[in-house]
């Protein structure tokens, strides 16, 4: 078990190191390529758009036909190759064709991590986070790395980082264990069965909750660098956020065994109303890192409650299923349409105003979470 665990947690420790490059700076790559925030958006949207739209096509693959496994370990090598196409042109039209592709493959690797941890876990699911906290702990030490790096070179670091990063991670996804089987659902209904309102109500308002997250991802790096603070201080900044949010990860077991998912999703909406309110006002250095420790309850307690609450409302037969379809709607939809959104009024209104538009939107979803608990 003990051996089995320490390979989830690698594979967690090197997906979130890349994505502790791809975040906070790879959008940062493309600003001084000379793109502009709407290119920028498009990007961002698209990469996102793959990852809402084919995880369901895996997932449904994976569970119907049990392939998770080889699923995951293909689509780990083939994403890899193909994000080496991006050392061979600066050219947008191009990477808009390759980010379609690399984000078709690199699309369900998350979320069949979620499921392989779901499984390993078993009847101790509430210790998830015990699991996931490497790949914050690798975020947090990839951004710091990583933003002195640029200061000490450049931005064009940045495509060949996540390339190396990558090809450690398809390397030992060779590790991943098969998962047992269980005794065979019926996959249909286990699908219909994610069509009940609860679950529905619940995915719109996590939609509403990573909407509010597409200035932050999209442009919270651009926004710091407009501000005048160096690539040293954006890894900082999003170092810090990463080290408030592993608070959350190694106590899951104790928070959830006091507060209900529900409970802990609904502060997690306050909290993301009030963070990016204070990054509408903030511009010094304190004032934004303080702002940074919410990301404990923002993505940390969101996150963890909302991996648990739909293996919760998940049939057995479909578990990939829902959290892929969780996955979707949140990462690919949701911040998707942020991406977009910010990318057309970056230019328009600014950063500071889309984090207040932020604000209004993750208040929204708390509100209609709290309507939805309430409901008989």
């Amino acid at each position: 078990m003990k051996s089995v665990k320490f390979i989830i947690g690698s594979q967690y420790f090197l997906y979130f190191g890349v994505l502790g490059i791809v975040l906070p700076y790879f959008n940062l790559y493309c600003y001084h390529l000379g793109f502009s925030g709407f290119q920028i958006g498009a990007l961002s949207s698209l990469r996102t758009l793959t990852t809402a739209l084919f995880p369901m096509i895996w997932g449904a693959l994976a569970d119907k036909f049990f392939v998770r496994r080889p699923i995951y370990i293909f689509c780990s090598f083939i994403s890899t190759a193909i994000w080496t196409f991006f050392l061979l042109t600066t050219d947008f039209s191009a990477m808009l064709v390759i980010m379609i592709f690399y984000g078709i493959f690199y699309a369900p690797i998350v979320s069949f991590l979620e499921s392989f941890s779901m499984d390993l876990l078993d009847k101790e699911k509430t210790r998830y986070g015990q699991l996931r906290v490497w790949g914050s702990i690798s975020f947090i030490i990839t951004v710091i790395v990583v933003g002195r790096a640029i200061d000490i070179l450049s931005t064009e670091i940045i495509v060949i980082l996540i390339l190396a990063g990558s090809m450690a991670h398809a390397v030992l996804s060779l590790n991943i264990p098969a998962a047992k089987k269980t005794q065979k659902s019926d996959f249909s209904s286990g699908v219909r069965a994610l069509l009940n309102r609860r679950v529905i109500i619940f995915q719109v308002c996590a939609f509403l909750m990573l909407l509010s997250h597409g200035t932050y991802y999209g442009f919270f790096s651009i926004h710091l660098d407009n501000l005048g603070y160096s690539s040293t201080f954006i890894g900082v900044a999003w170092a810090l956020a990463s080290i408030a949010e592993i608070f959350v990860m190694i106590n899951s077991d104790r928070i959830f065994k006091r507060f209900s998912f529900e409970n802990v999703l609904i502060f997690s909406f306050l909290a993301a109303a009030i963070r990016w309110v204070v990054l509408f006002y903030a511009t010094s250095a304190w004032l934004i890192l303080i702002s940074q420790l919410f990301h404990a309850a923002t993505y940390g307690a969101f996150h963890v409650a909302s991996i648990l609450y739909i293996d919760k409302l998940s049939p057995d037969g479909a578990k990939t299923v829902g959290q892929a379809v969780n996955n979707a709607v949140t990462y690919g939809f949701g911040i998707m349409a942020g991406f977009l959104f910010n990318g057309y009024f970056f230019d328009i209104i600014g950063t500071s105003n889309l984090f207040m538009i932020s604000g209004i939107l993750a208040l929204c979803g708390g509100l209609l979470l709290c309507i939805n608990k309430m409901a008989p």
